[in-house]
């Protein structure tokens, strides 16, 4: 009885969720393809469309007919004749990743199929129906709701790109995207700004409101533009693919997107989309992704369509730089010297290719300064490309509900009193003893920039602490002693076990620069830990050493030097210290001296992009073995940028200061060297 309620709850739950998201998208669609006046951006379209898709697919039986996946589109205005569509203007599904290109392409090789795919840039504009009788344009519409569009004649007549008579008597109808050009949007908006009127957001908008003008005199100031994509019936001009109608449709003097591309395989897709990411932002058009279609027209017949869109095609969406998402909570996390983090918990969103759910709110200064409220709606990008950041809180998107910022005074694990130490912005658990500290000193140890022990996650970690197989650092060289005990849990089998333990006798070889980092002094980082291995060769000497010796190395300044002799002179420091040497553990350096390089030896490089050749650790130490120094971010006092796959804002800074660009292959050429 227990379980049905639940269940019911649960069902009610999702269907209330269900129409909500109904709510929100219908109304976000008539913002947007009826007043141009969009509220909420494409990625939080996307994120609610998907989510409405899997409620409907996991309940079939609770569509509704004005659900927006039952149509495309939105409503008509009622200064523009209604126009019904022959053939319905669908739109497309869409895909954001990699593995979902290839879904794309499983599925219709699920088919039988063995498909050429028609790869075409996807304009951030606004879709257009061109009829002509005779060779004569007789009518342009919009979408609409796919069924229904508006009549835009007078004002498609206005494009100087919409040929007004063809090069053949033909009767036809054909598809493509009406839009703006960059550089129009900025001369425009240039005499806007002169007359005092309000500027146009973005390319996208400018041109669906000129498209949209009763005087088509104001249309035609706007001078926008058009590419055609799209035959409805190719057949019926005896058309076997969609190449062969893009090129019919070019002679007859439509014009036609030149970066078009036919490819023979899903690698070329990839490749299609890797190489169109690059160079979005030099195109003197926006767009927002790629679509992808299958060629044959036979083929394109055969899988057909769903309620909403053509089986045969999809549009691939770039990652979002920047992406709108709700601050559910925030949270506090307690890290291994006791500092206090505030976190952001987010309603999981698509940032670059990887789904952001969290993020961190580094102090309360922070969160203050950004003026972030619980339930507000925030920008998230991912800085430097690789770590989730909140940029700011969407000020215009409050509604009252929000809740204030507190900053909790003792720590959520052992509720001691909180300290803020003098000229400092963080607070730290004081308690040495504090749970929350020990374990995140654990994990920190085994981690990968420190021990490396493959296969001592933060899961296991905490798993293995609380079963009480491990109380400290020493217990993981003693875990060995648990193997009957730690091959009856669930999850762990004989080979899992045996690699573990494999990998921690592993990492008693390594340099003793992983050790002092992996140790957790206090503002001794894996680059500092290195330049003190280097400099002082075991770990004896750097017990040994004193704050004239640490202060007079470079990159070692009075705040690191005092936290290394603060650590040493703890007791209990000094006796695990010791016991890990008893244990095997290497305590010299085994690392190489730095070569003298021409290309490398006193400058400082950044890593951008997805390294193929290299892991960014590897490119690193390669770096620094030939005399060079790596940072995170690109300034004047950058000397080289390397750039792997679908560099982001570091590469574009590079570009802007003239700073000297290498490809990975570059890189691993002067390598070479």
């Amino acid at each position: 009885m227990v379980n049905d309620i639940l269940i019911l709850e649960i069902g009610d739950n999702m269907q209330e969720r269900m129409k909500e998201l109904i709510e929100i998208i219908n109304e976000a669609d008539y913002n947007y393809h009826t007043l141009d006046n969009p509220t909420i951006t494409d990625q939080e379209y996307d994120k609610y469309l998907r989510e409405l898709i899997e409620i409907e697919e996991a309940h079939p039986e609770w569509i509704r007919e004005d659900s927006p996946t039952q149509h495309a589109g939105g409503k008509i205005i009622d200064g523009f004749q209604k126009v019904t569509h022959k053939i319905p203007m669908m739109s497309l599904s869409d895909v954001f990743s990699e593995a979902e290109v290839i879904a794309f392409d499983e599925r219709i090789k699920k088919e039988g199929i063995h498909p050429q795919y028609m790869c075409e840039l996807k304009i951030d504009g606004l879709s257009v129906s061109l009829l002509y009788e005779k060779g004569q344009l007789v009518r342009a519409a919009t979408r609409g709701d796919g069924t229904t569009g508006e009549d835009i004649t007078h004002n498609a007549k206005t494009i100087k790109v919409i040929p007004l008579k063809l090069k053949e008597e033909v009767d036809i109808e054909v598809r493509g995207e009406i839009f703006m050009n960059k550089k129009t949007l900025e001369e425009l908006n240039e005499k806007r700004k002169k007359k005092g009127e309000p500027l146009l957001q973005n390319c996208r908008n400018a041109a669906a409101g000129s498209i949209r003008q009763l005087d088509s005199k104001i249309a035609a100031e706007r001078k926008l533009d058009n590419f055609i994509y799209h035959l409805p019936n190719p057949l019926d001009y005896g058309l076997e693919t969609h190449a062969e109608a893009i090129d019919y449709m070019q002679k007859l003097g439509f014009k036609i997107n030149p970066n078009n591309k036919l490819v023979n395989s899903i690698e070329e897709v990839l490749e299609f989309i890797e190489e169109k990411g690059r160079i979005r932002d030099s195109l003197p058009y926006d767009i927002d992704g790629v679509v992808i279609k299958v060629n044959s027209i036979r083929e394109q017949q055969r899988l057909g369509y769903t309620a909403k869109y053509p089986k045969w095609a999809t549009a691939y969406k770039f990652p979002a730089k920047e992406v709108l998402t709700k601050l559910k909570d925030i949270i506090f996390t307690v890290g291994r010297t006791g500092q206090i983090t505030p976190n952001a918990v987010l309603e999981p969103v698509i940032v670059a290719g990887s789904t952001i759910s969290r993020a961190t709110l580094h102090n309360e200064d922070y969160v203050k300064e950004k003026d972030l409220k619980i339930g507000d709606i925030v920008s998230i990008r991912k800085a430097g490309d690789v770590i989730p950041e909140v940029v700011e809180r969407k000020l215009e998107r409050r509604t009252g509900k929000e809740q204030d910022f507190v900053m909790i005074t003792e720590c959520p694990m052992c509720h001691s009193k909180l300290i803020k130490k003098e000229g400092q912005v963080d607070y730290f658990c004081p308690n040495e003893k504090c749970p929350a500290r020990h374990i995140e000193g654990l994990i920190h140890f085994a981690s990968r920039d420190a021990m490396n022990i493959d296969g001592l996650g933060e899961r296991i970690m905490e798993d293995f602490y609380n079963f009480g197989f491990i109380g400290n650092i020493a217990d993981i060289y003693s875990l060995k002693n648990h193997t009957e005990d730690l091959v009856r849990l669930e999850g762990y089998g004989d080979k899992s076990i045996s690699n573990l333990l494999e990998a921690i006798e592993n990492s008693k070889e390594n340099s003793v620069e992983r050790l002092i980092f992996a140790l957790g002094i206090p503002h001794v980082g894996a680059k500092t830990a290195k330049i003190l291995a280097g400099h002082f060769k075991t770990m004896e000497n750097l017990e040994n050493s004193s704050l004239e010796e640490l202060t007079n190395i470079p990159d070692v300044g009075d705040i690191i030097a005092k936290s290394i002799q603060s650590f040493f002179e703890k007791d209990h420091n000094k006796a695990m210290v010791e016991e890990l040497k008893d244990l095997g553990i290497n305590m010299t350096y085994l690392g190489k001296e730095a070569t003298e390089s021409k290309s490398f030896t006193g400058k400082t490089f950044v890593l951008t992009g997805s390294l193929q050749i290299f892991t960014r650790d590897e490119a690193k130490e390669k770096i620094e073995s030939l005399g060079g120094k790596t940072t995170d971010s690109v300034s004047k006092k950058t000397s080289v940028v390397i750039v792997g796959e679908n560099p982001g804002s570091k590469y574009d800074k590079a570009k802007e200061l003239g700073i000297e660009i290498w490809t990975e292959e570059e890189f691993k050429e002067k390598l070479s060297e």
